[in-house]
């Protein structure tokens, strides 16, 4: 499988010990630590922007706007993480740790992608696109869930490998 592991050999923990070191020493880590909440903040302004719109009809520009920011978030938050995968797990993407996540940051991706195609074709009303926008964000937090997940599973295995750790004689 030239090096990477298959969907049974995925360690009882999220991370190898290599790839932990790995996840730890590169930049990309800090990278997508920034964007993560970064997108977060984009999506509540977005969503925000996008309820308004639909609440009383008022705010279409800023709220197209809004929703195309965050997919242009989300598409730099994906190559950024398709690079952190490949440092720490060997593979750009599907690598066993993450093979879920990134299968479901694919759906995301094609809603974000489907409305900036409906937008610039002017496939679909003003008010069709801004509920697609809200099927892309429904997806996007199912996701968002997930990653936070994984991120919380990781803590607690570093946590359980530090208690387990054998005492170090002084």
């Amino acid at each position: 499988m030239h090096g990477h592991m298959s969907r049974k050999s995925v360690p009882p923990g999220l991370y190898t010990a290599e790839e932990r070191a790995r996840r730890d020493a590169t930049y990309w880590t800090t990278i997508q630590g920034v964007l993560a909440p970064l997108q977060f903040v984009v999506f509540l302004v977005s969503l925000a922007l996008v309820l308004r719109y639909l609440w009383n009809g008022e705010g279409y520009m800023a709220a197209t706007w809004s929703i195309v920011i965050k997919t242009l978030v989300l598409y730099t938050i994906m190559v950024t993480g398709a690079i952190w995968e490949k440092i720490v797990f060997g593979q750009y993407l599907f690598a066993p740790a993450f093979f879920w996540e990134d299968v479901f940051s694919f759906a995301v991706i094609a809603l974000h992608t489907a409305y900036l195609w409906a937008l610039f074709t002017a496939a679909l009303d003003p008010v069709s696109l801004m509920i697609l926008a809200l099927a892309a964000y429904v997806a996007y937090v199912i996701n968002a869930v997930q990653f936070v997940l994984k991120l919380r599973a990781a803590r607690l295995q570093a946590a359980a490998a530090a208690t387990h750790a054998p005492e170090v004689p002084a």
